[in-house]
């Protein structure tokens, strides 16, 4: 009887041991249902091992070894390792969460046929050159479908409308479908294709080189592609320098060559036009997508196609981080700098820095892309880690980089939180068919409603924060809980009917606009307005289309969006992270107004840029006028190291929520306690610095209460050997009816 330790889905900080029957093969990285309490779960085999400590009566047996899927390689176990010791997270519920909802499940996984398209003898028949020219989505298809068969997602690169078109065509009896299934053969494993290695039979043609690229692309691919194993690229490029040019020319390359390349982007809204933009420039690649937006079947099915190789191109959001890759050869992470790279509960992880060691651990290149490199690796960057590439002019030779200005609220005529000078703009763009983007990051109406009689301000029973007004359904919303209910007609305090609204959301600028200028096309892209699965889509469409006038928007709209008639940006409000709390408050915003800023002028027409401000004099602001990110960067890195923060010191934070306040400082002091005896206990005492337990910048959430412990070290290995230490102390502390979680690297504070 052999003995074989499983990763189970369990808070527990250790693998359980089952035995094999005889004749039973339970390989490494295979899935198995085991027996665990009074239920059946389904564990991932990690270790195959001669003896055990646990006495043999209580080693139970393992009931089933899952054979519909390959198992998972050694290369992706060894990195899940890696997370669960470095972020301090149980190894169960590590392995299992990386996975598809349906690898996770115990029923059997039956592999559903792909539907792919081709040419009936009557549509092979047919001339295209005497096809009606109106119907263009069908002429795409049908001449699509002469070159060869191609399954939807092929197709849909070609149109939004594909679908609908594709059954008018089968109608017709000029297409028909078929069904292949895909095959559970076992993928290659780690570093199979050697270097130079060209398996490039049939795929000279996956490439529409139609773009000839800048010096400064040119040089960024060249360096990139002649780096031999591992190595951290930083594409620091202007917005509209074309770094996703670069990309392609990257993906070319490694895809002559036989291997696979992994895209992450930080957010879902980006992964249809991107995936659509790499279709039309690969039409002849597999490129798949992993994103939280795919049903359960779709999202098995893309993962295996990438186990299997099959998929040359892997385009999705932090978790597929976690893909199975064999033929692995390239990471690419697109806006590097993006806070929703990082995990905010569970396994809290940075797929950013999951990505770099996993580019290390597979001996490939990796390339950071953004316009604005988070402060870390910009230090990297600097300090020679990581090297550096810069893009410092913009791809198209007639676009320029917008002109930013500051208007001074103190000093301008305000309605409604809309400054004079910025209407006169926004008037000036719809007279020369031009679109304007207002940006402001709040959505709702108003961000709080308030008594003129006794100042009662709309505060959440259940948090510490305001409910925000939706003035469309009558509803006062929290932001953070969640709670609602229906706007008062009194005040609950004084019962004077006198309440206004103060500040301002995307809704009350929509209607502002709307009062101000009734004949133009307003749309309005926040979460409330794109809740529907195709809302965004048709949205970018209609302003592709140019058939929208003003566009008011969140930071849904600031990433990565190409809109070629948008001339004018106005930014409203953006002076509270001027004075928060949060030491990164002005990194990100200084990230967040050039990625929206860099939505203005990107084709020929020249971009402006107006902020309104009460402080136009504050660096940030210059920095932004002068497109002077160095400066900015180099001015934020020397405070941090003043201060001790981040980049020049490492850091965990152990949070605790609960119902009672005196228990959650009670657990959060003892384990403060016991980290200040961990301390004294290593090599270099002193090295950690443990600071004092404080509230939370939100103290109360739903009605918990809301504590920190911050911990921190100059140097990443002394922090973690602290941690390995502090760990089975923190296991010992009672913690019952408590919420606690310990957070290494640290975005939230």
């Amino acid at each position: 009887m052999s003995i074989v330790r499983i990763a189970l889905d369990v808070p527990l900080s250790t693998l359980f041991d089952y035995t094999v029957a005889e004749g039973v093969v339970a390989a490494i990285g295979q899935r198995v249902i085991v027996p665990f309490g009074r239920r059946q779960m389904v564990g991932v085999v990690m270790e195959c091992v001669a003896t055990t400590d646990v006495s043999p009566e209580r080693i139970k047996p393992v009931v089933q070894v899952l054979l519909d899927s390959a198992p998972l390689s050694a290369g992706l176990l060894d990195l899940l390792r890696f997370c669960s010791d470095y972020y301090r997270y149980p190894i169960g519920q590590t392995v299992l969460p990386a996975l598809p909802a349906r690898l996770r499940s115990d029923k059997p996984i039956i592999s559903k046929p792909i539907l792919s398209y081709r040419l009936s003898a009557s549509g092979a028949a047919l001339d295209l050159d005497s096809f009606p020219k109106r119907k263009v989505v069908q002429r795409r298809i049908l001449a699509k479908l002469t070159e060869q068969s191609c399954n939807l997602a092929q197709l849909k690169a070609l149109s939004a409308t594909v679908g609908a078109q594709l059954k008018t065509l089968e109608q017709q009896g000029w297409v028909e479908q078929y069904a292949s299934t895909p095959s559970l053969a076992l993928p290659l494993q780690g570093g199979e294709l050697a270097r130079g290695q060209d398996v490039a039979s049939g795929v000279t043609h996956i490439f529409d080189n139609a773009h000839i690229l800048t010096s400064e692309q040119q040089l960024a691919v060249d360096s990139i592609t002649q780096a031999s194993g591992y190595a951290c690229f930083l594409l620091h490029g202007i917005t509209g320098s074309g770094k996703t040019e670069v990309y392609v020319h990257l993906m070319h390359h490694v895809l002559q060559r036989g291997g696979q390349v992994l895209l992450l982007v930080p957010e879902i809204n980006l992964t249809p036009q991107l995936e659509n933009y790499f279709r039309s420039r690969f039409p002849d690649v597999n490129l798949i997508s992993l994103h939280s937006g795919l049903s359960e079947g779709e999202r098995l099915h893309n993962w295996q196609q990438a186990q299997l190789g099959a998929a040359q191109i892997v385009l999705g959001t932090r978790l597929s981080v976690f893909a199975e890759l064999p033929k692995l050869a390239l990471i690419i992470v697109d806006e590097e700098h993006d806070s929703s790279f990082k995990q905010q509960d569970g396994l809290r992880y940075s797929a950013r820095d999951v990505a770099i060691f996993r580019a290390n651990q597979r001996g490939v290149p990796i390339v950071l892309g953004s316009a604005t490199p988070s402060l870390e690796s910009y230090h990297n960057a600097q300090s020679g880690r990581y090297q550096m590439l810069k893009l410092t002019g913009r791809a198209l030779a007639a676009a320029r980089l917008p002109a930013v200005r500051c208007i001074n609220i103190n000093q301008t005529v305000m309605h409604h939180g809309i400054s004079e000078n910025l209407l006169r703009e926004i008037g000036q763009r719809i007279v020369r068919r031009e679109q304007s983007l207002i940006f402001i990051n709040r959505r709702g109406y108003a961000p709080v409603l308030m008594c003129t009689g006794c100042g009662w301000l709309s505060g959440c029973k259940h948090c510490a924060g305001k409910m925000v007004l939706h003035l469309k359904d009558q509803r006062l919303r929290c932001h953070h809980c969640g709670y609602q209910i229906r706007v008062p007609h009194a005040c609950p305090s004084c019962g004077n009917a006198d309440l206004h609204p103060v500040g301002s959301g995307t809704q009350r600028v929509e209607s502002v606009l709307q009062e101000r200028f009734p004949d133009a096309r307003i749309l309005r892209v926040d979460r409330d307005s794109t809740r529907n699965k195709r809302a965004w889509q048709t949205m970018r469409e209609q302003i592709h289309a140019n058939e929208v006038d003003i566009l008011v928007g969140t930071q849904m709209l600031a990433k990565g969006h190409d809109f070629p008639a948008l001339t004018l940006v106005g930014v409203l409000n953006p002076d509270s992270a001027l004075y928060s709390s949060d030491f990164r408050a002005a990194e990100k915003l200084f990230a967040q107004l050039v990625q929206v800023a860099g939505r203005a002028g990107r084709a020929d027409k020249p971009g402006e840029v107006l902020i309104q401000t009460a402080f136009p004099e504050h660096p940030l602001f210059r920095a932004l006028q002068t497109h002077d990110f160095e400066g900015w960067a180099a001015s934020q890195l020397a405070e941090r190291q003043m201060a001790g923060f981040p980049p020049f010191v490492y850091q965990a934070m152990l949070r605790a929520e609960g119902k009672q306040e005196n228990e959650v400082y009670r657990y959060l002091n003892e384990a403060r306690t016991a980290a200040v005896a961990s301390s004294h206990s290593m090599e270099i005492p002193g090295q950690v610095e443990i600071f004092g337990v404080v509230p939370a910048a939100m103290p109360r959430r739903a009605n918990h209460i809301r504590a920190q412990l911050l911990i921190q070290s100059t140097t990443r290995k002394g922090l973690q050997q602290f941690l390995r230490a502090w760990q089975p102390l923190l296991d010992a502390l009672t913690a019952q009816k408590l919420r606690c979680s310990l957070d290494i690297d640290p975005l939230e504070f």
